[in-house]
C-alpha cells in the first residue's frame, strides 16, 4: 500500500503564535503518557498561557519546534540555562509519531545547544515509574540522580506563621530594589558559582506573575524564594503558589523563609505554598516531614554523563526548578 512520506523538519525556534499548538500537543501527549502508564481517567489540561510565554522568554533562544509535512506542530522541546545550569522542558513528540527516532532528534538538538552556551550541569526531570523513559534518556547519555518532591503546605495553618514583616523585592523601591538584587546574585554565587537567576526573576516582575519574598538577617540577606502565583492550569482557580527557585544559607534560614512565603501567599489570597524539594539535601527534606509538609508528587531527576548537578559545599541549599 502507498504511503504518504512522513517528513519532519526542524528545529524552527518557537514563537508566541505556536502557544496554542504546543498547548493541544503537550495535553494529548501527557495524557496518552499517563494512559500507557495506567493512570487511565487522567485528563492533563491546557497550561495557563502566561505559564507558556514565560517558559518561552525564559528559554532566550533555546525553545525548538518541529513541524510535519502539513505545517503542524509534530514536536518541541524549551531548553532553558541559568547561568552554568541548564535543563529541558517540557518536551514532547506527538504520540502518532513517537517510536520513530524523533525523540532522540530533540533531547539532543537541546543538549548541543546547551553545550554551546557553556552549561556545566545539563538535566531534565521524568516521572520515576514511567521506566521506558528511565531507559530512553539513559541510553542518550543521562543518569539518574535524586528525586525532586512537589511538597505543599497550607499557608494559614495553625502554628506555623510568621511573626515579622514580610518583604518582597516588588515592593521595594528603586534604588533599594537594586540593591538587594546585588545581594541575591551575592548569595546565590556564593552557594552556587555561576548559576543566575536575574532573567527569571525580571520575567516573573515584568509579567506580574509572582515576586520575590526575601529574608534578612543582621548580616544581610539570608535567603529568597521565587513565587508564581498564576495558576498554572488555564482556567483554573488561583489556589496555589509555587516557589521555583529558592536560595537559603542554611537550614534555619529556609525555614523562616518558607513561613515569610506562607504568609506572602496568604495575603495573595492563596490558600497553598508548593516547593520543589530536592531529595539531595536529605535534612531539608526532613525537616519539612517534621513541619506538616506533604508530598504531593515526585519527578526523576537525570544529567547527562559529565554535566553534573552540583550543590553548596558550605551547607547552604539552591532548589531550581526542572519544569515549567
Amino acid at each position: 500500500m502507498w504511503r504518504p512520506e512522513r517528513a519532519v523538519t526542524g528545529p524552527f525556534p518557537v514563537e508566541e503564535r505556536d502557544v496554542p499548538s504546543l498547548n493541544r500537543l503537550f495535553a494529548d501527549a501527557f495524557t496518552d503518557r499517563y494512559r500507557r502508564d495506567g493512570l487511565v481517567g487522567v485528563r492533563v489540561p491546557y497550561l495557563n498561557e502566561q505559564i507558556w510565554r514565560y517558559a518561552i522568554a525564559d528559554s532566550a533562544g533555546g525553545a525548538m519546534v518541529w513541524r510535519d509535512e502539513s505545517d503542524r506542530t509534530v514536536a518541541f522541546n524549551i531548553a532553558h540555562r541559568s547561568g552554568t545550569e541548564g535543563w529541558m522542558g517540557p518536551l514532547c513528540v506527538r504520540p502518532d509519531r513517537q517510536l520513530g527516532g524523533l525523540g532522540r532528534e530533540i533531547v539532543l538538538a537541546a543538549a548541543d545547544w546547551l553545550k554551546e552556551q557553556g552549561v556545566t550541569t545539563l538535566g531534565l526531570e521524568t516521572m520515576p515509574r514511567t521506566v521506558d523513559n528511565i531507559g530512553f534518556y539513559s541510553r542518550l547519555g543521562f543518569l539518574p540522580g535524586h528525586l525532586t518532591l512537589t511538597m505543599t503546605t497550607d499557608t494559614g495553618r495553625r502554628g506555623q506563621r510568621w511573626a515579622g514583616p514580610v518583604r518582597a523585592l516588588g515592593a521595594l523601591p528603586g534604588g533599594e530594589a537594586a540593591g538587594t538584587r546585588r545581594d541575591m546574585a551575592r548569595l546565590l554565587g556564593e552557594l552556587q558559582p555561576g548559576v543566575d537567576f536575574a532573567r527569571e526573576v525580571d520575567l516573573t516582575l515584568q509579567d506580574g506573575l509572582g515576586d520575590v519574598v526575601l529574608l534578612e538577617r543582621d548580616s544581610g540577606l539570608a535567603a529568597f524564594a521565587l513565587c508564581h502565583a498564576v495558576p498554572l492550569a488555564e482556567g483554573s482557580a488561583r489556589d496555589e503558589v509555587r516557589a521555583l527557585k529558592i536560595v537559603a544559607s542554611d537550614l534555619p534560614a529556609l525555614m523562616d523563609l518558607l513561613a515569610a512565603a506562607a504568609e506572602w501567599s496568604q495575603r495573595q489570597g492563596v490558600r497553598r505554598l508548593a516547593v520543589r524539594c530536592q531529595t539531595v539535601y536529605a535534612d531539608t527534606y526532613a525537616a519539612l516531614i517534621e513541619h506538616g509538609w506533604r508530598v504531593r508528587w515526585s519527578d526523576l531527576r537525570m544529567t547527562m554523563a559529565g554535566y553534573p548537578e552540583r550543590t553548596p559545599a558550605s551547607g547552604g541549599i539552591v532548589w531550581s526548578n526542572w519544569e515549567i
